[in-house]
């Protein structure tokens, strides 16, 4: 195999999903795909999201959001860094955790942990946030000291990950690589639009290549304003600040 597409973080958000796959079809990039998790939380599309991803029987890791809604934890194990936020996030679990039915609950517990794959000559190892933890945020200012010891305990020479909804590559000394997918559905990088990664590699030589999309955030953003989520969320999407 030597190209791969890769997103996640979509979080319920079933407009920007359907335009990256869109998007996909277009460019001819829609096989080979893997889902990095996180898709539920923050939107009101739930189960039209788990729905759209199992109906295609994409490889898809759980996601931090997805362990706490499969379990109906109160918890999504998120770093909120305020009270504000901390308090929003439970309004958003508590209206997830009752909208999404039990069968689905049990096919967000059935997600995987990692996934390795072999991309050309180079090993990848896909997770949501770390192969750690899978809240642990890994991003792209983290010490080079911290990484290395993060790739001295996995077999690989790529680690693609999410959770921080920000997209970034970034090569170590050592000449491992660290991918981050961005977001589909909550980006948090002051652009709205929705984004996916496409991997590809001749030999042992990655080329990313992020790809951003544009899609109809006001149908996400009008339907948390019609619903009891928490409407900052809707906001958020408009400045594209998760």
């Amino acid at each position: 195999m030597n190209r791969v597409t890769i997103f996640g973080d979509i979080h319920g958000n079933i407009a920007a999903l359907e335009a990256v796959f869109a998007d996909m079809a277009a460019r001819g990039v829609d096989d080979n795909l893997y889902c990095l998790g996180d898709l539920v939380g923050y939107g009101t599309f739930p189960n039209e999201v788990i729905d759209f991803i199992r109906a295609r029987n994409i490889p898809t890791i759980m996601g931090n959001y997805d362990q706490g809604v499969g379990i109906s934890s109160d918890d999504c194990g998120c770093a909120y860094t305020n009270p504000v936020s901390e308090a929003l996030g439970k309004r958003s679990i508590a209206w997830t955790n009752a909208h999404v039915d039990e069968g689905r609950k049990t096919y967000l517990r059935s997600l995987d942990a990692s996934i390795p794959i072999m991309l050309g000559e180079l090993k990848v190892l896909l997770v949501h946030g770390s192969p750690r933890r899978v809240n642990e945020y890994l991003f792209e200012d983290r010490p080079e000291s911290t990484l290395e010891r993060i790739f001295a305990d996995i077999d690989a020479d790529v680690l693609v990950c999410g959770h921080t909804h920000l997209p970034y590559h970034r090569t170590l000394t050592s000449g491992h690589q660290l991918v981050n997918a961005g977001s589909v559905g909550k980006p948090k990088d002051k652009d709205p639009r929705a984004g996916y990664v496409l991997l590809s590699a001749q030999g042992r030589s990655l080329d990313v290549q992020f790809i951003r999309v544009p899609y109809d955030i006001e149908r996400t953003a009008a339907a948390i304003e019609a619903s009891e989520m928490p409407h900052e969320y809707a906001q958020m999407l408009r400045d594209g600040m998760g």
